[in-house]
Parts: C-alpha cells; sequence; structure tokens
C-alpha cells in the first residue's frame, strides 16, 4: 500500500522543497521508491525553449531519482507567484480539482511512497475556492506540515494543526525547519513550546542553505534525514 503525504507549510517559503528533498533522499537511500508530484506551480520563470519551468519539481524529482516526465510530476505550471486560482485566473488557465485529484491518484500508483507538494500553506486556494485541505480529504493524503522556525510560526503551526484536525485530515507529523543559520532567541525556543501545544515534532532539521542538485548533496540530504527525522513515522 502506497503511503501518501500532503506537504504543506505554515506559510509561503517557509522550505516545504528543502524538507521534500530531504525525505526523497532518505528513502531513495533505503530503496523505497519514493515519487514526487507539484499538482500546481506558480512562479515559474520561462525557459530557453519559451516553456514554463517549475524549479520545485524538478528539485523534488532530482533528490527522489526518478525520472518521470515533467508533465507528471508537475502537471499545471503558472507565472506569476500568485495562489493558484488567482494564478490561473490571470494566465486564462482554468483549474479543475477533479483533474489535479486524478493527476495525483495515477502518480500515486506508481510509487510506494508519494510525496505531493502543495503550494502556501492548507487553506491556499488551489481550483476555483477548493483549497489543498480540500484536495488532501479527495486523495486521502495524510498531512506533513512544514513549520518555519521563526518568530510568529507557534500560531500558524497551531492553527494549520487544528484546521487539518477539523478537516477530518490525517496528520502525519510537523516538521521544524531552520530558515536562517543565526537562530535568534525565538527560533531556540519554538521547539519546546511547540511540542507543548501540539505534540512533539517527527524532527527539526538545520538551515541548509540553497540546494544544488548533484549526487554529493544528494548524499548530503539523505544523512541529515536520517539524522534529524523520524522517518519511519512517515511509513504505513
Amino acid at each position: 500500500m502506497t503511503s501518501r503525504l500532503l506537504i504543506t507549510g505554515t506559510d509561503t517559503g517557509i522550505g516545504k522543497t528543502t524538507v521534500g528533498s530531504v525525505i526523497a533522499a532518505a528513502f531513495r537511500r533505503r530503496a523505497i521508491d519514493v515519487g514526487v508530484i507539484k499538482p500546481v506551480e506558480t512562479g515559474c520563470a520561462t525557459g530557453p525553449d519559451g516553456q514554463l519551468v517549475p524549479a520545485d519539481a524538478l528539485q523534488l524529482r532530482w533528490f527522489a531519482g526518478r525520472s518521470d516526465p515533467i508533465d507528471v510530476v508537475c502537471p499545471v505550471r503558472l507565472p506569476e507567484p500568485l495562489a493558484p486560482t488567482v494564478a490561473a485566473r490571470r494566465a486564462g488557465v482554468v483549474l479543475e480539482t477533479a483533474r489535479l485529484v486524478a493527476a495525483i491518484e495515477a502518480h500515486g500508483a506508481t510509487c510506494a511512497l508519494q510525496l505531493v507538494e502543495g503550494a502556501g500553506g492548507l487553506l491556499v486556494p488551489v481550483a476555483g475556492a477548493d483549497s489543498f485541505a480540500d484536495l488532501a480529504a479527495a486523495c486521502d493524503l495524510a498531512v506533513l506540515v512544514v513549520v518555519g522556525n521563526r518568530l510568529g510560526c507557534v500560531n500558524h503551526a497551531a492553527l494549520t494543526v487544528r484546521c487539518a484536525r477539523a478537516a477530518g485530515l490525517r496528520i502525519a507529523g510537523y516538521v521544524v525547519n531552520s530558515l536562517r543559520p543565526d537562530p535568534d532567541l525565538a527560533m531556540q525556543t519554538n521547539a519546546a513550546l511547540l511540542a507543548e501545544l501540539i505534540g512533539p515534532s517527527i524532527g527539526e532539521l538545520p538551515w541548509l542553505g540553497a540546494l544544488i542538485c548533484n549526487d554529493a548533496e544528494r548524499q548530503r540530504l539523505a544523512e541529515l534525514g536520517e539524522r534529524h527525522l523520524a522517518l519511519d513515522a512517515l511509513l504505513g
């Protein structure tokens, strides 16, 4: 049975793709077939061939070590860095929840562990008024919350977890992700407070900086995943 996770976050720019890359690299080293999919990616730059380039999806695919066509890994690519519903509307693209669900389901049938990366947070609208929470419910995805470790993240994390529970979603856990190399007092104390409020995390990742898609980096991330994350909690 495939383990299927929606990687969501407490905000945008808090390291969902980084955390997803660490998890993908670690399970790949365990010889577990990890599939990655980002159903909608916004803020895509235009490549030399005139096609939109989904940088996050390409990074995830690299660290998972799979060769799925980019149209499978990222079915919808949009140019403006906005919520998918707005970015699609401005690009003249019609996003349909049923189409995204079908893409996720078809992809999930090909791998032992499926990582589905959202955009922004759990309630960001992805197709019309349907949010990533609705997409998770439709696809029966467990939710993994990436908490960007900074001042204010305690409130954002608690709200996200409560929202997921209220929606009847399964929560696989949360990861506390460092957003800078020099932690301030809030960053030093957030993890302990979060554990008191919403239970222990599955791990904390140090500041990793910009990732490079090469074999040495994949090895580094795999080792970091084994060292810092309770990976077995994500299976089953």
